[in-house]
């Protein structure tokens, strides 16, 4: 089912947690809340499923209103953080249990329990308790024990926290495959961008309880919506250069040759953002940033300050005329104190609002 939120807002006492949020996740869809802590990601997901109560605004399930309803005339199902399984049932209880207490059968509870063991591969933990199995099992367990209930939204906060980070590897790719096979719409609360990308259909990026940007991963981080979102998503994040626009719609920046490269369509996305005297980012991603030796560098060069080799690619850490920079390049023969040109594809070059 679809879920529509409109103008959504809660204020706990003169604190603004959610500042009207309006957003609409599609039938099926996973959808993703990202943004640092505090940023009013998780208080929105709670409202969705009923537990926080908004102070202004409506959401909708499936194009009927829940705004004030209890969460269990809602039809969703939650997995937290910390699991919160009973440590006294073996696993086939817990899994059970919110059908237990909505009088289904026994038979036919053990049916469906059976059923959404086997689908996240646990069947063969159902007479265990919670305390002889691993956190990556405790984990399809919170997940089976939503599941079972067959809701028509599956809400996620922060689900892989607790594991490490193999394991996150692998439960995020598992909770991908079974959201996109049971087609259940997902709303997933997360403050990690590479779990945000790995997994979403769309990225909800909040921060200060504002919505900032909406858009499909690669989408988001390829076109930043602002500053934050540009150095908030990306590992190294995104190199940001300030420039202003000039009477003649120029950009004016320390690095002229970045400045006049600045492809025609990313000024005509910003538009009426670039009016004279306006303060504007230009941003290049590390891995599009080249150390080159070629005479079209952006730059007078640049000293490498710190080589961080990490297998597969390795980040440079550089000082420059405009301040510090990062390049992501593959195995490298550089070392610290190098002095070095640098150059970008005018292509990826892109224009951040402030």
């Amino acid at each position: 089912m679809s879920i529509d939120i409109e103008n959504l807002v809660k204020r706990f006492g003169s604190t603004t947690a959610v500042n009207g949020v309006s957003l609409t996740i599609e039938d099926g869809e996973l959808f993703v809340l990202l943004g640092p802590s505090g940023c009013g990601k998780t208080t929105t997901l709670r409202m969705i499923a009923g537990l926080e109560l908004p102070t202004t605004g409506r959401i909708s399930i499936g194009g009927r209103e829940v705004t004030y309803l209890e969460p269990r005339h809602r039809d969703v199902a939650m997995a937290f953080q910390d699991y919160g399984l009973y440590p006294h049932m073996s696993v086939l209880q817990n899994i059970g249990f919110p059908l237990k207490i909505r009088g289904v059968e026994r038979a036919d509870r053990d049916r469906r329990v059976r059923e959404t063991a086997d689908t996240l591969g646990i069947s063969e933990l159902l007479d265990r308790k919670p305390r002889h199995i691993s956190g990556g099992e405790r984990q399809r367990v919170s997940l089976a024990r939503a599941l079972v209930r067959e809701p028509s939204v599956f809400l996620m906060d922060e689900p892989l926290s607790n594991l490490d980070a193999k394991l996150r590897a692998v439960m995020r790719t598992e909770i991908r495959k079974l959201v996109t096979n049971l087609g259940i719409t997902t709303v997933y609360v997360t403050h990690d961008q590479i779990e945000a990308m790995a997994i979403a259909d769309r990225i909800g990026i909040m921060n200060k309880g504002d919505m900032i940007q909406v858009g499909r991963p690669l989408e988001i981080y390829d076109r930043p919506a602002d500053r934050f979102v540009a150095e908030f998503v990306g590992s190294p994040p995104m190199n940001l250069i300030e420039a202003e626009c000039a009477a003649d719609h120029r950009l004016i920046c320390d690095l002229k040759h970045l400045a006049a490269s600045v492809p025609e369509v990313e000024r005509q996305r910003l538009g009426g953002r670039l009016r004279p005297g306006a303060r504007i980012m230009i941003g290049i991603r590390p891995e599009h940033l080249a150390i080159d030796a070629g005479t079209d560098a952006i730059g007078d060069g640049a000293s490498i300050e710190l080589i961080e080799p990490l297998g597969q690619q390795t980040n440079i850490y550089l000082e420059t005329e405009v301040g510090k920079m990062i390049s992501v390049v593959d195995q490298t023969e550089l070392r610290v104190g190098d002095r070095v040109r640098l150059r970008a594809d005018p292509a990826l070059v892109r224009l951040i609002a402030e």
